[in-house]
């Protein structure tokens, strides 16, 4: 899933950029001290889990974590994903650095969406909804990043069309995968330590109360 450097025309990397720079910007805003810790640890999840890459035609296939980072952090997924793929840009070899801003934007930006579509659901109605919701969203994510980098891929050329089918075809059994792991993730959370399912909605009511 991560874009290598030259593959996207200047246009796509400089918009898809820029707005990574927003989202980081939202994300360092919403990550107060509590989170750091588990914006520590997801980000090490994402760092080991997309290590290890299956090789799929023209494309490769490796496990993200991007849903519970979104579900759990929110905006601070932006930082806490950047930090991941900067290392291993910089220690692998994966992606590159003038793409870094894409693939952060395409990996964090669907994570934060689902996290703001599903967090309100999350505390409410019993333990096997609260599973449901989380496999969703964590199966969703992985499905909005590989649309995304096969938006970015047509969008820079028509001749990747082809790299771009493989791409969504190829992480059908990521989405499973990654929805069972959500499931299971969120599940054990609201049982055991389901504040921290709660602290994005705890960090934007705090905000509300000092303005």
């Amino acid at each position: 899933m991560h874009i290598v450097d030259g593959a996207l025309s200047m246009p796509v990397v400089a918009a898809s950029s820029v707005l990574a720079v927003g989202g980081m910007a939202l994300g360092l805003r919403a990550l107060n001290v509590d989170r750091v810790p588990a914006a520590a640890m997801l980000s090490a999840a994402f760092f080991v889990a997309s290590l290890v890459h299956v090789p799929v035609g023209p494309t490769s296939v490796h496990l993200i974590m991007s849903g519970p980072a979104g579900l759990i952090l929110g905006w601070a997924a932006f930082p806490a994903l950047f930090v991941g793929l900067l290392l291993q840009t910089l220690f692998f070899g994966f992606g590159g650095l003038t793409v870094l801003g894409v693939n952060t934007l395409n990996i964090a930006l669907p994570a934060v969406m689902v996290g703001v579509l599903a967090r309100p659901f999350l505390m409410s109605g019993n333990l096997r909804r609260t599973a449901i919701v989380g496999g969703l969203a964590s199966a969703g994510a992985i499905t909005s990043t590989a649309l995304l980098v096969a938006l970015d891929l047509w969008l820079s050329s028509q001749a990747f069309w082809a790299a771009a089918q493989v791409i969504l075809v190829s992480h059908i059994s990521i989405m499973v995968i990654e929805g069972a792991i959500g499931a299971a993730l969120v599940s054990f959370l609201r049982q055991v330590k389901p504040e921290l399912l709660m602290a994005p909605l705890r960090a934007t009511a705090d905000r509300k109360t000092r303005v």
